[in-house]
């Protein structure tokens, strides 16, 4: 049951479909999507556009994970397909290539984007999108992009921004880790910006408000990918995604990832008052045992915390990750360990450095700087990227 402090918001898939249908007319369209690309009454955009005699549905296109979201390690590539519901040929954008070939493009006239991003740069849809508009514009193809909500808020930005070295499929343009945008935000902002230059056209939501998190509207949550299943993974992954680029648990292989972080070596009482000690904003870390059933440290029992988000208007995940990177790096050090490249196909790089966008951070770390002077050195690229962002700002 709906809560009545929700947001009424509708979402750019539903203004497409309905009142803006007509930008579609004669135009062979390709969809890119995956199983949360659904409206208000959970029906799927690949079904609606398909079933609608007014529209010619060509083509589907699947960001990482798939287009159904059933590929669950986060490196596995997936090959081309054929939808089964629709007969229609299914070409993955995490395959032998990140970008729409000539080739798939060919009978196309234009690409509509819906996939429900989640407000942190190393989230891989983004650059999905960045990939389909280059491609749009190499190949003369109009793009749609539909929006869908910043789940964690369109105000808060935190984090240094990606230095160019960095570039990969985790980063690809000079935005903090938390971007405090929707979609069709960062759309306008990748091709005016950084000149991708597209025939774009951004179909606008309508309700929502910037301060809303995801669960402040009356948007269904279908989790966007295997390891993102709730409101509140979203909100502590900005935090926790850091432990991709370490051998320490992000907690892949159990029911909470992302709210959970360890390894077999770690004392989780230990732990947990360590954190405790520096009073963190909005965030409580509870002394846990887990086991995961795959990934790293499979079927080997871990010590480590939960976080319990008391508080997400003042909690900060970026600096809670970089402390909790940081504490167990302290604790643990002979036993901590960096993971080795090759990461997102960068391969002379350190992980934990590509996903950070620089290596500033993970030298803070190890030279035992203060959080407080971590947290410092990233606030002028927080102070340039908002400046920069506001002609980009829809709501």
């Amino acid at each position: 049951m709906k809560s009545l402090q929700q947001k009424k918001v509708k979402l750019g898939i539903e203004r497409l479909l309905g009142d803006s249908k007509s930008l579609l007319k004669n135009l062979r369209v390709g969809l890119i999507c995956n199983q949360a690309s659904v409206n208000h009454e959970f029906q799927h955009a690949a079904d609606l556009f398909f079933e609608d005699s007014d529209l010619n549905l060509v083509a589907l296109f699947g960001p990482q994970h798939g287009i159904r979201g059933d590929v669950q390690d986060n490196m596995i590539e997936t090959s081309h397909a054929t939808d089964k519901k629709t007969n229609l040929p299914v070409y993955s954008l995490y395959s032998e290539t990140r970008i729409p070939t000539e080739e798939m493009l060919k009978d196309l006239d234009a690409l509509v984007f819906d996939l429900q991003d989640v407000g942190c740069r190393v989230y891989t849809f983004i650059y999905t999108m960045a990939n389909a508009m280059e491609a749009c514009a190499r190949y003369g193809k109009k793009m749609f992009v539909c929006d869908r909500p910043n789940p964690i808020n369109g105000i808060n930005l935190e984090g240094n921004s990606l230095e160019n070295e960095y570039k990969s499929f985790v980063g690809q343009y000079p935005i903090p880790m938390r971007h405090g945008l929707t979609v069709g935000e960062l759309a306008r902002l990748f091709n005016e910006e950084f000149k991708i230059g597209c025939d774009l056209v951004i179909i606008e939501m309508e309700g929502w408000q910037r301060n809303l998190y995801f669960d402040e509207t009356d948007v269904p949550w279908v989790l966007p990918s295997p390891n993102m299943p709730t409101v509140e993974t979203s909100v502590v992954f900005p935090a926790t995604v850091y432990f991709e680029g370490t051998q320490v648990s992000e907690g892949r292989g159990t029911t909470k990832p992302f709210e959970l972080v360890g390894a077999p070596y770690i004392d989780a009482d230990d732990l947990a008052k360590e954190l405790e000690k520096q009073n963190l904003a909005g965030v409580t870390f509870r002394a846990v045992n887990f086991l995961p059933t795959f990934q790293k440290h499979g079927g080997k029992s871990c010590g480590g915390v939960f976080l319990h988000v008391t508080d997400r208007n003042v909690f900060e995940p970026v600096i809670t990750g970089i402390a909790l990177v940081k504490t167990i790096y302290d604790l643990y050090t002979e036993e901590f360990k960096w993971k080795v490249p090759p990461y997102e196909y960068v391969y002379d790089k350190n992980p934990f450095d590509v996903i950070s966008g620089t290596k500033k951070t993970r030298k803070f770390i190890e030279n035992g700087a203060s959080l407080e002077s971590i947290k410092l050195s990233w606030q002028q690229d927080v102070n340039n990227f908002k400046e920069l962002r506001e002609k980009y700002l829809i709501y």
